[in-house]
């Protein structure tokens, strides 16, 4: 485990803890995101290189809404960054831990892509498909402007995965 990814807080309205937590942080979210798959919708701030993730259950036998009706709004998870998922899973079931998944799944605000070259952190980034999804810096040679799909918190190497924030289509920055 290399960092605290995020911290995600249960809440029973995301509208009215999206207004409290821009007052909080001093900043809006930003990424707003509905996972079917967990039957909840999310919302993201960013302070620094700490994310607090906010959820809302959109049925009620999500595991949010069975979380708030046993314990009340709050602190839901804490998100560890790891190199590589599936062998941090068998390293915690090796030393004792019972895990709910026993294989990685997709989840909220970011993907992993393999990484084109290498990136800094902070790096606006480009996707590109040829004979794989991959990424790579965004091209500024066009003008000021840089055109990109998305960005990276981390330093990767080339040939790495990297993890993408998207908030749609970032045309300057």
């Amino acid at each position: 485990m290399n960092k605290i990814e995020h911290i995600g807080i249960a809440v029973k309205d995301i509208e009215a803890s999206n207004i409290l937590f821009s007052k909080l942080l001093n900043v809006k979210p930003y990424k707003t995101e509905v996972v079917e798959s967990e039957g909840v919708i999310t919302s993201f701030f960013i302070v620094g290189e700490t994310k607090i993730e906010l959820l809302q259950a959109i049925n009620s036998e999500s595991s949010i809404a069975k979380f708030i009706e046993k314990k009340g709004e709050g602190i839901h998870h804490i998100a560890f960054g790891v190199e590589n998922a599936q062998l941090e899973i068998l390293r915690l079931i090796e030393n004792g831990f019972d895990m709910i998944h026993q294989t990685p799944k997709n989840g909220a605000d970011n993907k992993l892509i393999a990484a084109s070259e290498n990136l800094a952190a902070g790096d606006l980034v480009n996707i590109w498909d040829s004979t794989g999804v991959k990424v790579r810096k965004a091209d500024a040679s066009g003008g000021i402007a840089k055109k990109c799909d998305g960005f990276v918190l981390a330093s990767v190497l080339s040939g790495a995965n990297a993890t993408v924030y998207f908030e749609g289509i970032i045309t300057g920055l």
